[in-house]
């Protein structure tokens, strides 16, 4: 009994390690992908530079689902394999000890997992999909003052102004909000376009909401592009109306619906509660399947069954997208689809191990 429980923690302890490296290669790949695809997405000016680290926050809390189930199955995978190459389940099968041996350790290290990934499926990832919508429509409906960061040219929400602030003072003033220096305005006005320049100014808020920017003692440049006729204006105070977009609500999709909602989604809803409930569900049948998949024979090489392992993944995988959207387009009902390709791969599991246990057991025949 006690070196049974010594096994276990020595194989729990091993598949803690390997999934912790595993862990943190996919994590890394998924941190690198989408802080790619925030990045380019700041750089064409669909996304302020200020959010990238709250969305790439946030994204990365979506995804944990698949990637921990991900992780679970390569940690037994590779740690099993290990023991193939090494010839230990040669002595694992000499001491008479089966291979459904294993199940009880692989269970007690991918349950907590499980139910970790089933509270991230079910509740964090749409709560971190509603945050992720309300963090980028509170950033698209800041106003143009808002926008403006020192030193950086930058447009206004509607596209027909640029701002240039060279730095901010600090100070403050009766009816101020803000000092800044050195304020650069472009802006196309009725066919016209129109340059104003000041060394100083500062923003004004009026009883009824409206804001403005108020430059101090500068110049108005106005003229037709491709004409060479202009206006030079100086001014004492020159106050432009700060452009705000309306408020809107959150943009309710299933992805960011509360599981407990998702029946008043209708079919879409459904077939996103399928997907949540098939997560969990998934990391545990895929913990088990990497156990007769794990086998290696030393002569041929481990390639062979790495690569089995990720046709398994990837198919159950795609027979859950599948699923989820036949009962999404009502072509399959939802108390037949959030189970259906679950208790399939169980039946190819329980296969699986007996294929392997058939193997071993006409091996020991033949000894």
């Amino acid at each position: 009994m006690a070196r049974g429980l010594t096994f276990e923690r020595a194989v729990i302890r091993e598949f803690t390690g390997t999934a912790g490296a595993t862990f943190v290669a996919l994590f890394a790949i998924l941190l690198t992908t989408q802080l790619i695809r925030l990045l380019s997405q700041a750089a064409g000016g669909k996304l302020v530079s200020e959010a990238v680290v709250a969305l790439l926050g946030f994204g990365a809390m979506t995804h944990l689902p698949i990637l921990l189930s991900l992780t679970v199955f390569i940690a037994v995978l590779l740690t099993l394999s290990r023991s193939y190459r090494d010839s230990e389940m040669a002595v694992w099968f000499s001491s008479g000890l089966p291979l459904t041996a294993w199940v009880r350790p692989v269970l007690k290290f991918s349950l907590p997992l499980v139910v970790a990934i089933a509270a991230l499926s079910l509740i964090l990832s749409p709560w971190a999909q509603s945050k992720s919508v309300e963090y980028r429509q509170r950033m698209d409906t800041r106003d143009d003052v808002a926008r403006v960061s020192p030193g950086a040219f930058k447009e206004s929400a509607s596209g027909e102004r640029v701002f240039f602030v060279e730095a901010s003072s600090g100070g403050t003033g009766a009816g101020q909000d803000g000092s800044v220096k050195n304020i650069f305005i472009s802006s196309m006005q009725h066919g016209r376009l129109g340059v104003m320049v000041s060394t100083s100014g500062y923003t004004e808020s009026l009883p009824n909401g409206d804001r403005f920017v108020v430059l101090v003692n500068g110049r108005r440049y106005e003229g037709t592009p491709g004409s060479a006729e202009y206006r030079v204006m100086e001014f004492e105070r020159y106050a432009v109306r700060i452009e705000t977009k309306e408020a809107r609500g959150i943009e309710v999709t299933t992805k960011n619906t509360p599981t407990w909602e998702l029946q008043q989604r209708g079919r879409a809803g459904m077939g996103e509660l399928l997907w949540r409930i098939g997560m969990p569900l998934a990391a545990l049948n895929l913990a088990l399947l990497a156990i007769p998949l794990s086998f290696v024979n030393p002569r041929a090489g481990r390639t062979n069954n790495l690569i089995l392992a990720l046709l398994a993944y990837m198919l159950y995988s795609n027979l859950l997208s599948v699923s989820q959207a036949w009962v999404a387009q009502g072509r399959l009902r939802f108390e037949i689809g959030w189970w259906l390709v679950h208790v399939a791969m169980f039946l190819t599991l329980i296969l699986l191990f007996f294929k392997r246990l058939s193997v071993f057991s006409w091996v020991k025949l033949r000894k």
